[in-house]
């Protein structure tokens, strides 16, 4: 495991220790490993940063790798380990796709352009593409695995769009829902994600996979009342039509994690894209309700405040912005 102490990385480690595998953890020491793996400490990016892999003796059926930053780190990491590993799992993002894919997507759209396996840093969307090229150039088609995973929620999280909405329900009163209600959302748990690489990994399979649930898995109103039952039940849902959240110069997605507007671009890359392959490999998708009271349970237990990516932008809204749509006296 490539990383394996943060979201998404430390679920597949977690899960393959889990399940009996002997694990090896490759990271930069700045967070604590999860129990039962084998540890290896370098940073990738600085030189000679890899040295601790090269000297170890070791060989492993799959790694995993979750970079999501300079293509280069997963060019060298992958070379390094071509001949000792038997398969490269490359966990990417739908964001490879080029802007706008259509609503229904599936893995044969077009992917964007001027992405290199060599590059340093660019943007997300070209640094994850970056990211696939080089574990196919080191490993080949046949032996690489591309998860272009969507929305991801669950324990762990360190973006801030679930712990946002766990803290916000748990203070209470009128809090701005953002409808429809019945809008369809797409994510995917982070557990759920972590067996299915496994899974794959097992299965040997290879190519690109969407990796997120099936589309309607659950909506905005069964999120969001999720989150009112997991945290104590006083906050009150005021649902809000799309057109006075935008007026009102609220950003979706970032100020109001997970929610984009119904017919945009937005909703039908994030929200709509087809996992039929994913689902036909093994992918399995718990409630809704079991991931929201697991995150808010993991949540409480850390003091309430969740870990944060520096290099994501913060995510929520302001009190008093969201008193004034609301028409209260102030944001509680």
């Amino acid at each position: 495991m490539l990383g394996g102490t943060e979201f998404a990385g430390r679920a597949v480690a977690e899960a393959a220790v889990g399940r009996g595998w002997e694990v090896t953890v490759f990271h930069r020491g700045r967070h604590e490993a999860p129990a039962g793996v084998r540890t290896l400490v370098g940073d990738r990016t600085a030189p000679d940063g890899l040295a601790a892999l090269d000297e170890d003796p070791g060989e492993w059926d799959v790694v995993v790798d979750t970079w999501s930053a300079a293509p280069r780190a997963v060019r060298d990491a992958a070379r390094l380990l071509r001949d000792r590993a038997g398969r490269f799992v490359y966990v990417s993002s739908c964001s490879v796709y080029a802007w706008a894919p259509p609503a229904g997507y599936s893995e044969e759209a077009p992917v964007v352009d001027g992405a290199s396996p060599d590059a340093d840093l660019t943007d997300y969307a070209r640094d994850k593409r970056g990211g696939e090229l080089a574990a196919v150039d080191a490993f080949g088609a046949d032996r690489s695995l591309l998860v272009r995973a969507g929305l991801i929620l669950g324990p762990y999280e360190n973006v801030g769009r679930l712990p946002w909405w766990l803290n916000r329900t748990a203070r209470g009163g009128p809090v701005l829902a953002p409808g429809p209600r019945e809008l369809p959302l797409q994510y995917v748990d982070v557990r759920d994600l972590a067996e299915w690489i496994l899974g794959a990994a097992e299965q040997g399979l290879s190519g690109p996979y969407n990796l997120v649930s099936p589309q309607g898995h659950t909506t905005t109103g069964e999120l969001l009342e999720a989150c009112v039952r997991a945290t104590g039940g006083t906050a009150e849902l005021r649902w809000t039509a799309p057109e006075v959240v935008l007026e009102a110069g609220i950003e979706p997605w970032t100020q109001l994690p997970v929610w984009v507007p119904p017919g945009s671009d937005l909703h039908d890359a994030l929200h709509s894209s087809d996992v039929s392959r994913a689902v036909a490999a093994g992918l399995r998708c718990r409630p809704v309700a079991e991931t929201v009271a697991d995150t808010w349970r993991w949540l409480t237990e850390i003091g309430g405040t969740a870990p944060q990516r520096p290099d994501r932008t913060l995510k929520g809204l302001d009190p008093e912005v969201e008193a004034k749509v609301l028409g209260t006296d102030r944001g509680v």
